[in-house]
């Protein structure tokens, strides 16, 4: 009907576990959020609720059998994937999630969420062993990897009678990732953001480079956020072992150089700069031409000179309606470094954290960072590197409506 208000939609699949009956609590409370909601079952999930239930709770028919004759002329899997403003899957089993890992499109649900450009949330449920079972782990990493957020399960005693992690997170919890996730969509429509993301590596000789150990997993996760979030995302990274995140622009460096000259290249179309990347401070001032052999246990000497300052590159050629974001990864003085460090690089914002606290700094898939401005500094405590870049995307977004 032309004028009616849009519902935000998540289509919710549920798979075949003993907290499937925990879902129909879940779509009331997203229900009574005035939130629209479409059931996809897997054919175990059937075992444990009724499809009736959930087209009785939620108003609509429910997916279960990709072959279905659909009851209007839509391709059903197609049409529920594109009605998602969140695909949330609750509860998660260790099949889907290894399906979904390993690009398995062999029944509805599993072929719906392939289907999907929604962002996408899973909360697994399973037994202990399961859930710490390697496969499920390496599954899990890959899924991060890709953008789909994941509500890690509580720790407790199990239907199966053992006690460890595994238990569904309570569903309120869910409910609200879930609407987080919802309030988020497509906040950075229109804007166009540089990330840069890794480590520079400066080569001694033709086999031997001088590098740092970041991972890129914060400024990657930052890309893959501000993607989600519907800005037009280049990503500009260093040599990582990290999978692209889908819908962003992949631009490589390898050396300092290289990622001022290919910032520099792209800053000027960009609304928002972040400078989340570990470039080296120091390069050797010259390469050898051949390998660097061992001389009778004689010390070795390299001469290394200092490479540009990436940042304050950058900084200074800032225009005054760009927002420029950087990170100071300190290890004593961090507030008074990073402070520092806005000044001189004419930062909007830097993202300081000490590295030589637990679950900070480098090849960590957690932070502990204190978000520092011009007129503030908010200390978050720890939390995943994905929920740390939406708090800075959230401030980002905030410096640029101040504009």
């Amino acid at each position: 009907m032309p004028g009616k208000e849009h519902k935000p939609c998540v289509v919710l699949g549920v798979t075949g576990g003993i907290a499937a009956y925990k879902a129909c609590e879940l779509l009331r409370i997203l229900q009574k959020r005035g939130i629209d909601v479409y059931v996809v079952m897997t054919q175990n999930a059937c075992r444990f609720v009724t499809p009736l239930t959930f087209e009785t709770l939620s108003g609509h028919p429910v997916a279960v059998d990709t072959f279905d004759r659909p009851q209007t002329w839509e391709v059903e899997h197609i049409a529920l994937a594109k009605r998602a403003d969140l695909f949330l899957i609750a509860p998660a089993t260790a099949n889907i999630i290894g399906k979904m890992a390993c690009g398995i499109a062999d029944d509805m649900l599993s072929t719906t969420v392939m289907a999907t450009r929604a962002p996408v949330m899973i909360a697994p449920a399973m037994n202990t062993g399961m859930w710490e079972n390697e496969a499920t782990q390496h599954n899990l990493r890959t899924l991060a990897s890709r953008g789909v957020q994941i509500v890690l399960p509580a720790s407790g005693h199990l239907a199966c009678g053992d006690s460890g992690a595994g238990k569904l997170e309570d569903v309120a919890v869910i409910a609200e990732r879930a609407l987080e996730a919802l309030g988020r969509t497509r906040d950075m429509e229109g804007l166009r953001v540089l990330v840069t993301a890794g480590p520079s590596r400066e080569a001694l000789d033709p086999v031997r480079y001088v590098t740092n150990r970041s991972s890129g997993k914060m400024g990657y996760a930052i890309a893959r956020a501000a993607a989600q979030r519907g800005a037009q995302v280049t990503l500009l990274t260093g040599p990582v072992a990290l999978e692209a995140p889908q819908g962003v622009q992949v631009v490589p460096f390898t050396t300092t150089q290289e990622l001022l000259e290919r910032a520099q290249e792209l800053a000027a179309k960009q609304d928002v700069l972040i400078q989340a990347a570990a470039p080296a401070d120091y390069r050797a001032q010259k390469v050898a031409p051949q390998k660097i052999k061992k001389n009778s246990g004689e010390p070795l000497v390299l001469t290394l000179v200092e490479n540009p300052d990436v940042a304050a590159a950058l900084g200074r050629s800032k225009r005054p309606d760009q927002v420029f974001v950087g990170f100071a990864a300190e290890t004593n003085d961090v507030l008074a470094h990073a402070q520092g460090k806005l000044e001189r690089k004419n930062l909007d914002m830097i993202v300081a954290n000490d590295v030589t606290l637990p679950g900070a700094g480098f090849d960590v898939d957690t932070n502990v960072v204190t978000l520092i401005t011009r007129d503030e500094a908010v200390s978050l405590p720890l939390m995943r590197k994905d929920e740390v870049a939406d708090r800075i995307l959230d401030q980002v977004l905030m410096l640029v409506h101040d504009r």
